[in-house]
């Protein structure tokens, strides 16, 4: 469970980290990211665990709300099934086909290009 929390919200944070405070920013990206401890970023920044850990509580749940309202993960997640099933059902019934191939991979590149 833990690790599938870290894996949502450093996914939320790369979709809407030009929309949070850079202390929020810094405080994401240290505990979810880096790993850091609420006691190290505590005595990074010189301030309580506890404003850390409000700061950190807060800001997941911005994140939460940003994702309901604007879906821009989920999006990217449902397209990248789609474009892998396509590309599966491809490989499977129209191996030979070069130029479908071809158009896979530029759909792929879109979206490696987006994130």
């Amino acid at each position: 469970m833990e690790i599938e929390k870290n894996y949502r919200i450093n996914s939320l944070f790369e979709f809407y980290e030009p929309l949070l405070t850079n202390k929020q920013k810094e405080y994401i990206q240290l505990y979810y990211a880096d790993d850091y401890s609420l006691g190290e970023i505590a005595a990074e920044f010189s301030v309580s665990r506890q404003a850390v850990y409000d700061n950190i509580k807060r800001t997941e749940k911005i994140l939460e709300g940003y994702e309901t309202k604007l879906h821009l993960y989920e999006d990217f997640v449902e397209r990248n099934r789609e474009v892998d099933a396509i590309s599966a059902y491809v490989t499977t019934h129209y191996h030979g086909d070069t130029q479908l191939m071809k158009m896979i991979q530029q759909l792929v590149s879109l979206e490696a290009d987006s994130e």
